[in-house]
């Protein structure tokens, strides 16, 4: 599922398909101190480095024409800390294998995204999220990072050391520096009970505050072309262990959520007017089911039908609005759209530009299958996420810009002082970050 350098040429493409770029030289450094030269090396070059996960981001946050530093030597656990219930990994550690690691040792991460192919440096600085009513996103449980900066130094945050570099750095987007490793706060393993079932959007949208309030971990999608959704509730379990069956797993993960869902997408890419019929089929292929497991069997799930997606963070509050907003807008225009909708919600926390930043939020995912034209649905959809003064996830599509931000994150202007500071040359520089964050 990663990403991959096609042939000679030296191309890096991300795992959608739709962002390239021709690096000038890679770099797979095996230690800090390796990564460190190779900085202090392009800058002497003249050249910007970015560092790379494994491509998950739609956005081009991570191309450059410059360095590419590729982390995947810099993976595994350094620390595990029982007493203060932390556990530092290097960056380029993938967040599966920091999972099945940390299982192992009888401990987990309180939340968790619902893939785990990204590497925790790529998930974080972006803002990988699930979701939750108390717990937040895989940045809001980083205690303390280690950040290789412009001049090549390496620079340790946390709350109590360089901590205003600790309150941008968590989500940084790679403008800040190159992330070496991560302290992330865990609790002992636990179990979860996942209760999914379909539920009509009338219901779900009228009943949404109490389904956020009852449960721990709500979330749901919506099936565009019908009144249907299927809803998703984890809550924590006493146990025992009742995991899905391998036979109903496969029938429900491999067979209808990748294998048939993959068919049914090439169906509607070919043939547009079939796609309101397969929506009805497939948004009531998936039955209800109860199972209970520990946290990344449940949180995640395999996602193996590319795909492009938009999403953005709007206030908890317009939420329920916003969703209707779409919903008509869906109806009343003549798009297909043949992948569901996400929503799922995070509480506020104290990262300057994580999307919840200083406020409790609910998030609005858009796809559309890869090789689809995907620009007039996202660009209805994104007007009205912007009129509830939205914020779109830093690895997903969107337009806007520095100018925008400013206004719909209190602390940007924070963000940009400390990038001032921390790399005035603007070595870690791209096209992306330009836009976001302005020259």
């Amino acid at each position: 599922m990663s990403s991959t350098l096609s042939g000679k040429s030296g191309t890096w493409r991300n795992w959608a398909g739709n962002v390239t770029a021709r690096p000038v030289r890679e770099v797979t450094p095996a230690s800090v101190e390796e990564l460190s030269a190779a900085v202090r090396k392009a800058a002497v070059d003249g050249l910007k480095v970015k560092a790379v996960g494994t491509g998950h981001s739609f956005t081009a946050a991570a191309a450059t024409d410059g360095v590419l530093i590729r982390p995947q030597l810099l993976t595994g656990i350094r620390d595990i800390d029982r007493e203060n219930m932390t556990v530092t990994v290097e960056a380029g550690t993938p967040l599966k294998r920091l999972n099945l690691a940390l299982a192992r040792e009888g401990l987990s991460l309180t939340n968790m995204g619902d893939i785990m192919e990204q590497t925790v440096s790529g998930a974080t600085s972006t803002g990988t999220h699930g979701t939750g009513r108390e717990s937040g996103s895989i940045a809001a449980q980083i205690r303390a990072l280690e950040l290789v900066t412009a001049d090549g130094s390496v620079l340790t945050c946390s709350e109590k050391e360089n901590p205003e570099v600790f309150a941008a750095a968590r989500v940084g987007i790679g403008a800040l520096g190159i992330l070496t490793a991560i302290t992330f706060a865990v609790e002992p393993l636990f179990l979860l009970t996942a209760r999914e079932e379909p539920m009509t959007f009338d219901k779900v949208t009228s009943a949404f505050d109490e389904l956020w309030a009852e449960n721990e971990h709500f979330e749901f999608y919506w099936f565009p072309h019908t009144g249907n959704t299927n809803t998703k509730r984890n809550n924590r379990s006493a146990g025992p262990e009742k995991p899905v069956s391998p036979v109903s797993g496969w029938i429900e993960d491999e067979f209808l959520s990748n294998g048939v869902f993959q068919v049914a997408q090439l169906v509607g890419r070919t043939v547009p007017a079939t796609i309101p019929t397969i929506a009805q089929i497939s948004s009531k292929a998936l039955s209800a089911r109860t199972y209970t497991d520990i946290p990344y069997k449940v949180y995640t799930s395999p996602r193996r039908v590319r795909f492009v997606e938009m999403e953005y963070a709007v206030p908890r509050e317009a939420l329920v609005a916003t969703l209707r907003e779409l919903k008509a807008m869906v109806d009343r225009s003549d798009m297909r759209i043949s992948f569901p909708v996400e929503v799922r919600t995070a509480p506020a926390d104290d990262i300057a530009l994580s999307t919840a930043s200083g406020r409790d939020s609910a998030y609005v995912a858009v796809h559309m299958f890869r090789g689809t034209p995907y620009q007039a649905y996202f660009t209805a959809a994104e007007r009205i996420f912007t009129a509830h003064e939205g914020r779109p996830h830093w690895g997903k599509v969107h337009t806007r810009d520095a100018e925008y931000f400013a206004g719909v994150y209190p602390r940007f202007g924070e963000f940009t002082a400390l990038r001032d500071r921390l790399d005035p040359e603007r070595l870690f520089q791209n096209d992306y970050l330009r836009r976001v964050l302005g020259a």
